[in-house]
Order: C-alpha cells, then sequence, then structure tokens
C-alpha cells in the first residue's frame, strides 16, 4: 500500500508538474511584428493580427473555420511606421484582443503562426482581402527558448484578382453615384453575368433574367462558369444568369439601404439593372426579371421583392435569414430581458447545430468576430438594421460582454422586420405580391432560422396571401436545395415567365 501510495503522490507530483510548466509557456509567447517600406511607405493605422493553425500545410491567414477556430490575436496600431517593432503577446497585456482564451492562457505549441495587417479597411475579408499585408508562414517556436520573442514580417500584399472573364461569363459593373456620394469615395455595384447557350446563335433574341444573390461570404465570383448551363424546360426558354456581388467592408448588405451600408438597394435598381438591360439582350420587364438566393442571399432576395414589388416578377428564396426578428435564431428581438448568449433559464444559447449536435456556440461565435472586427456575419445585421451611432458606427443591438438585448436599438431593426413590413402595408403590397413570394426553408435548420419562417408562414395565411412557405422535413440549411427542389424551382420560374410571355 506505502508503495501504491507514493508512485500515486510521485505522478501527481509529474502531473502538476507539466500542468505549471504549460501554463507558464503558455504565458511568455512574444511575436515582434514589422512591415518593410516596401510594402507599405506611410504608418498604418487599424487592425493587425496573429493567425495559428495546426494544420501541416496551408496557410492560417484564409481562417478562422466557423465550425473549428483556431486561436486568432490581435491588436489596434496608431501610426506604426515601416521597420517599427511591434510586440504582440502577453506583455502588451488588455491591448491584445484574444479568442478562445486570454493570451496569457493559451497553449500554441504544435501551431503555425502567420501575421495578417488589414492595410485595406474597405475589404471584409481579413487574410486574404486584396490589399492587406500578410507574412510568411513559420512554426511557432518555444517560449523563452533561442527563438523567443519570434519574429515575422508583413512583407507581402495579397493581390487583387482579376475577373474570370470568358466568352460565356460576363462582367457587369457600374461606379454607382448613389453609393459614391454617400461613402465619399468611388464605389460600383456588381454582378456577373451568365449568357444563355443560344446568346451568339440568335443575336436578335431577348432573354429573362435571374439575379441570384450569394449568402455571407459569397461574390459575383463565388461560382465561375466556363460555358452556359443547359436549359431543358418544356417552353424552350433560356436565361440570362446574374450573380450579384452583396459584399461591403461591414460584412453582407443585404441589399437592404441603411445607414450605414447605404442606398445598396437602390443603387442596385436604379443603376446596375438599367446598364445590365442596357449592355445585354434582356427582356427588360418586370416580368421578366426574378430573384433567388439562400442564407442571406435567401433573406436579400426576399427583401428586393417586397422593396420592389413593381421591379421583380417574384422571388424563390431559401433558407433566408431571420424574416420576423421575433424569432431571431430562436431569441425574440423586442422583448426586455432578451439575451443573445443565455436563454431564460440562463442556459448557454446554440448558434448552430449538425445531427442534433450543438456545434457552434452563440458568444464564442460573436467573441471570435469581435478579435477579427467589422464585417463578420453577426456585425453584418448590425450594420444593416441599426442606425448608425455618433462614433460613425453601427449602434449595437446587444452588449457584448454580457449579451444583454438593447431593445432601444432593436426596436429601430423593426422596417428591416420583412414580417412586420407585410403586415402593416399588405392593403398596397398584397395586390402587387400576388404569385410572387415562395420561401422554402429545412425544417432542421442548421442556423436556427426555421422558427421565423414559420411566423411568417402563419402571417401570411392570416393575411389570406397565395404566398408559397414551405417548411421541408428532416433538411437543415446545407441539404436544403436538392436536384428536385432546384429543378422545381426552375420550372416554376420558367412558368411564370410564360404567363406573360408567350
Amino acid at each position: 500500500m506505502r508503495k501504491r501510495a507514493a508512485w500515486f503522490c510521485f505522478c501527481l507530483w509529474l502531473s502538476l508538474a507539466a500542468l505549471l510548466a504549460s501554463s507558464s509557456q503558455a504565458a511568455n509567447y512574444e511575436f515582434r511584428v514589422t512591415f518593410p517600406e516596401g510594402v507599405r511607405a506611410e504608418p498604418f493605422t487599424g487592425r493587425v493580427y496573429l493567425f495559428f493553425s495546426k494544420a501541416p500545410n496551408g496557410e492560417p491567414r484564409g481562417g478562422p473555420n466557423w465550425f473549428n477556430p483556431e486561436p486568432l490575436l490581435a491588436i489596434d496600431v496608431e501610426n506604426w511606421k515601416p521597420n517599427e517593432l511591434l510586440a504582440i503577446g502577453a506583455a502588451a497585456g488588455s491591448r491584445v484582443r484574444s479568442h478562445p482564451k486570454p493570451v496569457a492562457e493559451l497553449d500554441l505549441s504544435g501551431h503555425r503562426v502567420q501575421a495578417v495587417a488589414r492595410f485595406n479597411p474597405y475589404e471584409r475579408v481579413v487574410g486574404r482581402g486584396p490589399g492587406n499585408g500578410f507574412s510568411a508562414v513559420v512554426a511557432v517556436a518555444p517560449p523563452g527558448g533561442r527563438d523567443a520573442p519570434q519574429d515575422l514580417s508583413i512583407d507581402k500584399l495579397v493581390e487583387e484578382q482579376p475577373f474570370p472573364e470568358n466568352r460565356w461569363f460576363k462582367l457587369v459593373s457600374v461606379r454607382s453615384k448613389l453609393l459614391s456620394d454617400f461613402h465619399k469615395r468611388d464605389v460600383s455595384v456588381r454582378g456577373s453575368v451568365l449568357l444563355p447557350a443560344s446568346y451568339y446563335d440568335q443575336p436578335e433574341r431577348r432573354y429573362p433574367v435571374i439575379l441570384e444573390v450569394p449568402g455571407f461570404g459569397g461574390t459575383h465570383v463565388s461560382r465561375r462558369f466556363t460555358e452556359p448551363v443547359q436549359e431543358k424546360n418544356a417552353g424552350g426558354v433560356e436565361f440570362l444568369r446574374v450573380t450579384l456581388d452583396p459584399s461591403c467592408p461591414l460584412g453582407h448588405h443585404v441589399f437592404a439601404d441603411s445607414a450605414n451600408n447605404g442606398p445598396v438597394g437602390a443603387a442596385l435598381v436604379k443603376e446596375l439593372v438599367p446598364e445590365l438591360d442596357q449592355k445585354f439582350r434582356t427582356v427588360a420587364a418586370p416580368t421578366a426579371r426574378f430573384l433567388t438566393g439562400h442564407s442571406s442571399g435567401g433573406w436579400s432576395s426576399l427583401w428586393l421583392q417586397v422593396m420592389y414589388p413593381d421591379v421583380f416578377g417574384g422571388t424563390w428564396s431559401t433558407s433566408p435569414d431571420p424574416v420576423d426578428f421575433r424569432d431571431f435564431q430562436v431569441i425574440d428581438m423586442y422583448r426586455e430581458g432578451e439575451n443573445m448568449y443565455h436563454d431564460r433559464a440562463d442556459k448557454r444559447r446554440p448558434l448552430a447545430r449538425m445531427g442534433g449536435r450543438v456545434v457552434l456556440w452563440y458568444d464564442d461565435f460573436d467573441h471570435t468576430e469581435e478579435v477579427l472586427g467589422f464585417g463578420g456575419q453577426l456585425h453584418s445585421f448590425e450594420a444593416s438594421f441599426s442606425p448608425r451611432g455618433a462614433d460613425g458606427k453601427p449602434l449595437r443591438a446587444w452588449n457584448r460582454d454580457t449579451g444583454a438585448v438593447d431593445t432601444s436599438v432593436a426596436r429601430t431593426w423593426e422596417k428591416y422586420d420583412i414580417r412586420l413590413i407585410l403586415e402593416r402595408n399588405w392593403s398596397d403590397l398584397g395586390p402587387k405580391l400576388a404569385g410572387k413570394l415562395h420561401v422554402f426553408q429545412g425544417e432542421v435548420d442548421t442556423f436556427y432560422l426555421e422558427g421565423a419562417t414559420r411566423l411568417l408562414k402563419e402571417s401570411l395565411a392570416k393575411l389570406k396571401s397565395d404566398a408559397v412557405v414551405e417548411i421541408i422535413p428532416g433538411r437543415n440549411h446545407f441539404d436544403l436545395i436538392t436536384a428536385e427542389l432546384n429543378q422545381r424551382m426552375r420550372a416554376e420560374i420558367v412558368q411564370t415567365f410564360l404567363k406573360h410571355h408567350n
């Protein structure tokens, strides 16, 4: 027994020693970051990052992965000069933003690291945003060792990629006077156009248009085409397929005119659509102009149809972001005492699930976005729906430390609450939207979006609308659009077009 007790004490001592050594190491990681004059001659004011990854290949700056985030550090600098050493680590104290733990508690052993500077303030993407600077990828050196503190030089810039134009895949872009005047700089609205198969063989023919809005993170080049999609339908209808760019510095602007993103919806309708009709052989009529989109794009396409019922001939929206803010991913934004991070029973709020298992928590996801800064998914909602504050930034609808909802801000979101807009304006909108609303949502949406869509369905039923709102059993955010649903939506768009153009 004595030998066993002695052996147990020895093992316990070894475990504690290892834990203390690990804690000591985690507290002493230090990195020194610089950038040369050849990359940027003038001082920089903005945010600098350290991206970490245990993956053996690739570049950490491509992260963080929503469902498998790795350590991330950031620090705000002011007038940081070329070749000036910037220390990022425990010694910098509270200046360093860190996730998932405070910097002094991170164990970075086995990680690779890459430094990034957000030189381009107009780019939503951090690590791969054109104009931003980045360093080489190196293995994290053990703290206190020969290579500590570790030096990283941001000596490269992300290059702007040219539009991948070919015979069938074209760019449509126009400088927006509306947005340029709002932002006091040149801003364009743009999209990619996939031409129909007969476009060159039938030069007198004109075509209806399907405008697709990508989800968060998507742009007009998210899907690149080398040849046209072969249309197969009884009416022989072919479409120009336009993929719009919904990205902006503050995230995904959802084509909703806002105090922060500017008149993005008006710019689309008044500037890009006329440019599209002028540059390509479209059937320039609302009855030949249709909308679709998924996720944030699903919300956008529904929003555009509701706000501009005389411009578009119908929307087929899938898995839209919250269309009723009484169920904002299970949260009632209008109810006093609501909290984004914990429910009424003080249980932690999930943000995403897969196979019945929580894979994302609201507080974790939000805190990652706080380290990244502007342009994240949750920040996008405030940028689109909140008024602009005295500091020039969107007013925050919830406290980032406690999660408490600020209902005084949330109430200002009412003018973007699609269900509420429809109810309040149905006498005018109802006749204009007849036959035009089609919404599809998975019964177990990955991001808990089905609740708001159910409320929209109930509301439209009470309004005696002919809108099609379907909650599809067993489907989630990512497997909702099956080949059958895709074929059905295309067939319905064809039939809608042929009702007016036959």
